[in-house]
């Protein structure tokens, strides 16, 4: 059984982007489960070759689902999908980009400001109420 790739050449971002998403994500699983395993052993030889026994089996199988789902005829279709419709978008400029970002830093700074304000407001309400009692 050779190692084939479907419709070689079409979606070839989406594809190097998601499997190195999914690598990222197994290596995390690996150093999660690498640091679980060190406390669960007392002895250093037997700590260390659970570990790599472990650490192989998770990536040799991790791996290969990534690979064996990656492979499907569904999947992809969707990256190659993707992909293409990625080219379709009409990216803003760096002035328009950075304008949008002033828009909506000020705008969740207004927001802060408004709450803090509300939230003031309520809790001198309520201590003039007699509900909320402060130190002062």
């Amino acid at each position: 059984m050779a190692l084939t790739i479907k419709k070689p050449g079409q979606g070839y971002w989406t594809r190097m982007l998601s499997a190195i998403g999914a690598g990222i994500m197994l290596l995390a699983c690996l150093a999660w489960l690498w640091g679980e395993l060190s406390s669960a052993f007392t002895e250093d030889s037997t700590r260390t070759t659970v570990q790599a026994v472990v650490a192989c089996l998770i990536v040799l199988g991790g791996g290969g689902i990534c690979y064996w789902v990656m492979n499907k005829d569904k999947v992809v279709d969707f990256f190659i999908a993707t992909e293409s419709e990625m080219r379709k978008v009409n990216w803003p400029t760096r002035k328009e980009l950075v304008g949008s970002t002033w828009v909506v830093i000020l705008g969740t700074l207004f927001l802060a400001v408004i709450l803090v304000l509300i939230n003031l407001a309520f809790a001198w309400f309520f201590g003039e109420i007699g509900i909320l009692h402060t130190g002062a």
